[in-house]
């Protein structure tokens, strides 16, 4: 989702947006991220260009920032709404130096904080769903001799 405004003949520099190390020129939403926003999110604006829209006015405002300090993948939204973003190197778009813009694709919403208590510490959470599915896979093969 590109600034609408920016959008003209020009010899200037692309409308980018700094997100730690990268420089954001776009957004892009898969289908996934789309169907979890739809059931953890919000129900009403459930359309790409809502979300786009949403995660631009977020970017311009600095209300997202990173999950964990070293690494870049989860992302917060005012510290309750947690999301997972990938980026590639945007093959159109380049800085004033030279210098790559990035693609933000959003991969997948995992809910509010303030919604779902578990969020607070993904690290554990994720440890925890590992175990009990692996303790459910293990039950079942049990039950199958």
């Amino acid at each position: 989702m590109k600034d609408k405004q920016t959008e003209r003949w020009s010899t200037y520099e692309p409308f980018h947006i700094p997100l730690g190390d990268k420089k954001i020129v776009d957004i892009i939403i898969t289908n996934h991220a789309r169907s979890r926003w739809t059931d953890r999110v919000e129900s009403l604006k459930t359309g790409y260009a809502d979300i786009a829209q949403y995660l631009w006015e977020c970017l311009k405002e600095g209300r997202i920032v990173s999950y964990y300090r070293h690494e870049q993948d989860v992302y917060t939204i005012d510290d309750d709404l947690i999301f997972v973003a990938e980026f590639a190197v945007s093959e159109k778009d380049v800085d004033l130096l030279g210098n790559p813009l990035h693609k933000m694709i959003v991969v997948t919403f995992l809910g509010r904080m303030s919604e779902t208590m578990e969020l607070r510490d993904l690290r554990t959470y994720y440890s925890w769903l590992r175990h009990s599915r692996r303790m459910t896979l293990i039950k079942n093969n049990r039950k199958r001799r």
